[in-house]
């Protein structure tokens, strides 16, 4: 029993400790540059980009047509958040969320799905971090996030058609994996090192993330 107890003590030790020892520590945040936002519900986090830059035209991916209201498709931006397949689908509220659900998929099973949420106008606000990337930090996130979508042969991504929390969202197909160890936080958080921005270590929590974010311009 003691041993049972004391797996999730240790997962959030290593969880706060490797959250506090950064990645990336020679990074600063540019004065210009492509800004994107950080979302959060204090549980799960979303990485808010442009919908279309030089870069990246996500709408080759997040296509309006895939939309519940493709009308919404018209919105300047796009969220993308990660998830295991089962979590995503069954628990559209939390008080859908079952001990088995969530133990399940902790150990990794089942698939993986990007959700993917087209937004209008997000702003700096309790729940959503702006943050400024240079040009090549920007491609490297795009390049990290492009990556995760499972294409067809022809190269066009797989939405669960129909299937969304609202008429503006819905999930695609992804490729890797969810577990623990790679939660939904730590998706965004081994994006964001990818780019080159300065993150902790292992980021399994929302707080992970929002705490170092919050840092960002103390860091020294």
């Amino acid at each position: 029993m003691l041993a049972v107890l004391a797996l999730p003590a240790a997962w959030l030790a290593a969880a706060l400790i490797f959250g506090l020892i950064p990645a990336n520590p020679g990074w600063r945040e540019p004065t210009r540059g492509v800004t994107i936002f950080v979302r959060t519900n204090g549980v799960h986090t979303w990485l808010v980009l442009p919908k279309r830059t030089r870069t990246i035209d996500w709408r080759s991916l997040a296509r309006a047509e895939h939309l519940a209201d493709p009308r919404l498709g018209a919105a300047a931006h796009v969220a993308f958040g990660y998830g295991n397949r089962e979590f995503y689908l069954n628990t559209p509220r939390w008080a859908d969320l079952s001990a088995k659900t969530a133990f399940l998929a902790a150990l990794g099973n089942g698939a993986p799905l990007l959700h993917v949420e087209h937004d209008l106008a997000p702003r700096n606000d309790p729940w959503t971090r702006p943050i400024r990337l240079r040009k090549a930090e920007y491609a490297r996130l795009a390049e990290y996030i492009r990556r995760r979508f499972r294409l067809d042969a022809e190269g066009r991504s797989l939405p669960l058609t129909g299937r969304g929390y609202g008429e503006a969202d819905v999930f695609y197909e992804a490729e890797g994996g969810y577990s623990a160890i790679f939660t939904c936080n730590e998706w965004t958080g081994r994006a964001l090192r990818h780019a080159g921005v300065r993150m902790g270590l292992w980021t399994p929590l929302a707080q992970s993330l929002t705490w170092r974010l919050d840092a960002r311009r103390h860091d020294g």
